[in-house]
């Protein structure tokens, strides 16, 4: 494992998805150093990033979540400092924590995805609920795990939703619901995975289902046949290739009664902790979770 150097793991840092990218480095660390690689645990939100070059650090393993960590601007910080890093460069982290331009691209790329607003102060919120139709999904674009985000289930509940939402992030989405099931698919390098169905117990998949309640149910197989199985697949590449996406990711997506796929959103820092989806994929693959580890951290990068 010498091929590595020393390796950060980059965990914690300041965002509010902070506690789950504590979870997720704990698991990856304590795996990279069961295989031998010196690996360390670093967190911007203790030292500066300049302590990687002081310490002699040759990559990092990111697994940051959130501001700073997934949206473009740790990856230029690292450009920068010259050292080589796991998952997405600047544009394609940038763009993919932004929910509302991550939509634009794929909808300009001809990709499938649910109808939206944006929300302001000055929408007419009435006729919005009217058009998108109850309920609806109201989130704000840059924030991930479900935080700021409200089920809106009766007429004139939108503006409350509205004003949560934008408590996290200034740019808020108004999403059609969609009531087929939600799906999620890995991409680690130019392969996707095994698709997932999520099946929460609580009323969408929120928080505390994503990292805490032992009632969310995961399928994965995911039991769709084998020709949408193979679609959700292929869109899946085709959604992490327009964004710009390399080394790893995971994309969401969701299905109408019909059997018709829309593509929900790309995480390219995705949660590896006891209850995370990537390694799920990987398991049912034959990959284990610190084979996995490795295999992300052979993607590492600069420039």
């Amino acid at each position: 494992m010498k091929q590595y150097g020393k390796v950060a793991v980059l965990m914690g840092g300041s965002s509010s998805e902070r506690e789950v990218s504590l979870m997720s480095g704990a698991g990856v660390l304590a795996a990279l150093q069961s295989k031998g690689v010196d690996a360390h645990r670093f967190d911007p939100s203790e030292k500066p990033l300049s302590a990687l070059k002081e310490e002699g650090f040759a990559c990092v393993f990111n697994i940051l979540h959130g501001p700073f960590g997934e949206d473009g601007t740790l990856q230029g910080a690292l450009e920068a400092l010259g050292v080589p890093y796991t998952g997405c460069g600047v544009m394609a982290s940038a763009i993919a924590m932004d929910k509302w331009r991550t939509k634009l691209l794929w909808k300009g790329a001809g990709l499938p995805i649910p109808a939206f607003e944006l929300l302001d102060e000055n929408s007419d919120f009435d006729a919005i609920e009217k058009t998108l139709g109850l309920p609806i999904f109201v989130k704000p674009s840059s924030e991930g795990s479900s935080i700021g985000v409200t089920k809106v289930k009766a007429a004139g509940e939108l503006r409350a939703a509205f004003e949560e939402a934008r408590k996290y992030d200034a740019v808020v989405i108004a999403e059609q619901f969609i009531g087929g099931g939600e799906y999620t698919c890995a991409v680690i390098g130019d392969k996707a995975y095994p698709t997932i169905k999520i099946e929460p117990a609580t009323e969408y998949y929120d928080y505390q289902a994503k990292y805490f309640r032992d009632d969310t149910v995961y399928r994965c197989p995911s039991g769709l046949a084998p020709e949408v199985e193979a679609r959700a697949r292929e869109l899946a590449l085709k959604a992490f290739k327009v964004l710009g996406c390399r080394g790893w990711s995971r994309v969401d997506f969701l299905m109408d009664e019909a059997g018709e796929i829309y593509l929900l959103e790309a995480n390219t820092s995705p949660g590896m902790t006891s209850h995370s989806l990537v390694p799920m994929a990987a398991k049912v693959e034959g990959i284990a979770y610190e084979d996995l580890c490795l295999k992300v951290l052979d993607t590492v990068h600069v420039g």
